[in-house]
């Protein structure tokens, strides 16, 4: 198969923490940062004479300036040092930074144009770049060669692939990188491919190792060599632990050292729904605050909410409503039977900014990114905010809110344990399981996400075997 160079991140290089360079300024890795990594890659393991060290996307020189500290420190003999850089003035940078040391070579290329030659040590930060930064054409062209450009990939998860590709038989590699890749869903390939080499230890930095930039970083000490000797973790807070390590939808739990049990009752065995909310693709369209709402738009419109409105000790603020182009049991009304709703959409501002969704490409022109369950969102239900300091679940006991997407909600089975559902998801051991499992936003908040919030453990008794259908008749919706 032939493979182009893709020169992708080259025009698009960032520094750590998912922002572009042009838009922050080039960042570096903190020298004490750098230090600590080096003498991770040569713990127990000095590099000889002819041994090789990598660093892709190198900048400036950073990495290759640390590990000619370490050698200098240690009194060794420099290995031969490659470093990468695809930005061609940073290139330039470090080549005249290290002219006077033969052996360092500065190449101005593409890392993740596939290439043979194999390096004893890798040392990197490699760029963080989200597929939002992407063209189409630039994601599938990184799907067709790694296995790790899967799902919404960052750039830095190829980065890690190509390393472990160019590892010899007894390498080592240490990468900075956002701690992400240890339980989102995207990157499971690149958690299986690591479980086929050695990964001697996780070490979790300061969220403020890059200055302004929020960010978690994790330091990541891989060896080729497969093993199954434990992995050493080492916390914020200076604890360190030694875990066993395996493929599961999340490394996270196993990290924090919270495991689930097979016999486990879980959020979802006592629900028939949990899900985000209602995505329209076009709020500004179908979301009016209730003071401006037109009267003849009232028999479409439902009280709504999104996550930024639930506080926590505060009671539920509903000050806008939401317009839906759907029956009770959602279905899209017909355009011919949209009535006023239809001249309301047929605005040509309104109707231009609803041509724009990309959902406008494969659906009706009016349609939701998704449609709406409403039978389940209009039933009584606990919700929460999606990104939160601190979880916590509020009840609408009349089945009368449809959440936004910021916002999550939970349609238990038996609606007589909504309150006692609600009353756990709120105490102390709920609140400590998610703050395990879920994936962290910016300035310490959490991301609730769905598949998450399903796999919670709850009491047993929460959980009736067999959902008792009659337990919704006073619920029941009309036609």
């Amino acid at each position: 198969m032939h493979r182009r160079n893709f020169g992708i991140y080259s025009r698009r290089a960032t520094v750590f923490g998912g922002l572009p360079d042009q838009m922050k300024g080039f960042v570096p890795t903190p020298a004490a940062i750098v230090d600590i990594m080096v003498a991770k890659l040569f713990r127990g393991a000095e590099p000889r004479s002819r041994a090789t060290v990598l660093d892709p996307g190198c900048g400036e020189g950073e990495f290759i300036a640390g590990i000619i500290r370490w050698c200098k420190a240690e009194q060794h003999p420099l290995p031969r040092i490659v470093g990468i850089e695809a930005d061609s003035t940073r290139a330039a940078t470090a080549r005249a930074r290290f002219a006077d040391i033969p052996e360092v070579e500065i190449r101005t290329a593409d890392f993740l144009c596939p290439f043979d030659q194999r390096f004893d040590f890798i040392v990197a930060n490699p760029p963080y770049v989200p597929i939002t930064e992407l063209s189409v054409a630039e994601r599938d062209a990184y799907r067709r060669v790694y296995a790790t450009a899967n799902g919404r990939f960052d750039l830095y998860l190829l980065f890690f692939e190509q390393a472990l590709r160019l590892l010899t038989e007894d390498g080592r590699l240490v990468f900075i990188t956002p701690e992400k890749f240890l339980y989102v869903d995207t990157a499971s390939p690149l958690r299986e491919m690591l479980l086929r080499r050695h990964i001697e230890e996780l070490h979790f930095l300061a969220e403020t190792t890059f200055a302004d930039l929020v960010t978690y970083p994790l330091v990541s000490t891989i060896s080729a060599r497969q093993s199954r000797r434990t992995t050493r973790i080492i916390h914020r807070n200076g604890h360190t632990a030694d875990v066993h390590l395996e493929f599961r939808s999340s490394w996270l739990p196993v990290v924090l050292g919270h495991e689930r049990r097979a016999s486990e009752t879980r959020l979802l065995d006592a629900c028939v729904r949990v899900s985000c909310g209602v995505a329209t693709g076009a709020d500004s369209v179908y979301v009016i605050p209730d003071a401006e709402l037109p009267v003849e738009l009232t028999p479409y419109a439902y009280p709504t909410i999104a996550g930024r409105q639930i506080r926590e000790g505060e009671p539920l603020q509903l000050r806008s409503s939401m317009l839906m182009p759907y029956d009770r049991e959602g279905t899209i009304l017909p355009e011919q039977s949209l009535g006023t709703l239809g001249v309301y959409l047929n605005e040509s501002s309104r109707r231009d900014r609803l041509l724009r969704r990309t959902c406008a490409t494969r659906r009706k022109w009016y349609a939701f990114h998704e449609n709406p369950p409403m039978r389940d969102l209009l039933r009584p239900k606990v919700i929460c905010k999606d990104i939160t300091a601190s979880p916590f679940f509020v009840v609408d006991p009349d089945g009368c809110i449809i959440p936004r997407h910021s916002t999550y909600y939970i349609v238990p089975s038996d609606p007589s344990t909504m309150d006692e559902l609600a009353t756990y998801l709120n105490s102390p051991a709920s609140r400590d399981w998610l703050r395990a499992h879920c994936q962290r936003a910016a300035n310490g908040f959490l991301r609730l996400q769905s598949h998450v919030l399903k796999q919670l453990p709850i009491p047993a008794s929460l959980a009736s075997e067999e959902m008792d259908q009659s337990l919704f008749a006073e619920f029941a919706l009309p036609a």
